[in-house]
């Protein structure tokens, strides 16, 4: 079977929640693997690994696994080329590299890249956002990596660096940008790029996903930060509920236990809250901890998170109660992930803890090392882990994709 024909049959499958990974957070969201697969308790540069790719340029994006490919988001930080590279699935040979903007990637702060986002992908396209050259902009490829459309999302000032993943629901991708420019979150059509629905945003930094929950018995598109939690039906766009509260910056993806959404951040302040989504606007409780940048986990009525500061915890997701804190080690930017009742996460110098999912108490099953850097999120699907880090060799930095299983 010709290469080009086996690779666009096989993005024309529907997805299988068990065995990919398609965007930012996985296919619920979320941050939950499907249960019943075993990826690795254990592995390092040479135990456990399936293959290893070098990715040339760098970013912090994660990986995103559909039928036998696997994207990444890339940036030249010397040239500004931002980019989406295309792997096989199986061997980790680099298929394509699609250049999406020659020059103009933007970037400050020094844990930021050019290509901080996650690719989203349906079988038919790949979807991309990207901050270039003053604007933050929306981009769908074909599955051989041609460009099919890009739509502006909104002007954008850089102030620490751009984040915001696009999200897939029905027939619209949603995306969202937050400068002191101003932003927007808008809704565009999937096979055009068209502008379905747009709002205006705050002219504050903030770096958070658009992210859709069914809460409240209906599904809700959820955007924390500028000073605001907000609410819109996500295909018309209309605005649910609005209310102050969560940070000026978040970068945290909410999650919801059916009756509440829960944000979290760090900048002006520590917080970690839950609102009731039926409009009320009313704020059920709130914390004090700082749950800036990994995103929280819920489970069977119950918060996991990683703070910033390297310590695990585990909260009563009706009542804010905290059930226990335990000590991992490190600073965190990468989310959790939840794989049936066991936890994996990495902290920014490369190594994972395994702890148990439990409200009982804090229990840490492995701790694993690779590489000497990592910020982006793993993929956890088909009982592999996909994961990028960063290698120092022979005092170059060199960013690699692993695939990691049992052998």
């Amino acid at each position: 079977m010709p290469l080009t024909f086996a690779f666009l049959l096989a993005l024309s499958l529907p997805q299988d929640p068990a065995n990919d990974w398609p965007g930012w957070r996985g296919p619920k969201g979320d941050g939950t693997a499907a249960e019943g697969q075993k990826p690795p308790l254990s592995w390092s540069a040479e135990e456990n690994v399936v293959w290893k790719a070098p990715v040339p340029g760098r970013g912090h994006g994660s990986p995103s696994v559909l039928g036998d490919r696997v994207y990444l988001a890339a940036c030249d930080e010397k040239t500004g080329n931002q980019s989406v590279l295309c792997f096989d699935r199986a061997t980790g040979r680099q298929a394509w590299e699609a250049e999406v903007h020659s020059g103009g990637a933007m970037r400050k702060n020094a844990k930021s890249t050019g290509a901080s986002t996650t690719p989203a992908c349906d079988g038919e396209r790949i979807y991309i956002t990207f901050a270039n050259k003053d604007a933050a902009t929306a981009s769908a490829l074909s599955p051989d990596g041609k460009i099919l459309w890009q739509t502006k999302i909104s002007d954008y000032i850089i102030h620490q660096g751009y984040g915001a993943s696009p999200t897939l629901y029905k027939s619209l991708v949603l995306v969202a940008a937050d400068s002191p420019a101003g932003g927007a979150v808008a809704a565009l059509d999937r096979k055009t790029g068209a502008v379905v629905w747009k709002h205006e945003r705050p002219k504050f930094p903030n770096y958070s996903s658009p992210v859709v929950v069914q809460v409240d018995g209906k599904d809700q598109l959820i955007l924390i930060g500028c000073d605001l939690v907000s609410s819109f039906d996500p295909m018309t766009g209309k605005v649910l509920w609005e209310t102050a509260g969560a940070t000026t910056e978040c970068v945290t993806s909410t999650v919801t236990d059916g009756t509440h959404v829960f944000s979290s951040g760090g900048y002006p302040r520590n917080h970690l809250a839950a609102i009731r989504a039926d409009g009320s606007k009313k704020i059920a409780w709130e914390t004090k901890d700082r749950v800036y940048v990994p995103s929280l986990l819920l489970r069977q009525g119950h918060l996991y998170g990683v703070l910033d500061a390297g310590t695990a915890a585990c909260w009563a997701s009706d009542s804010g109660k905290e059930l226990w804190k335990g000590r991992l080690g490190g600073t965190f930017s990468a989310s959790p992930v939840l794989v049936g009742d066991r936890i994996y996460a990495t902290n920014e110098a490369g190594e994972t803890f395994v702890f148990q999912a439990s409200p009982e108490k804090f229990t840490q099953i492995s701790k694993c090392k690779l590489g000497e850097e990592a910020l982006a999120t793993p993929a956890i699907c088909g009982g592999r882990i996909y994961t990028r880090v960063a290698h120092k060799i022979d005092g170059r930095r060199q960013e690699m994709l692993y695939c990691l299983g049992e052998k």
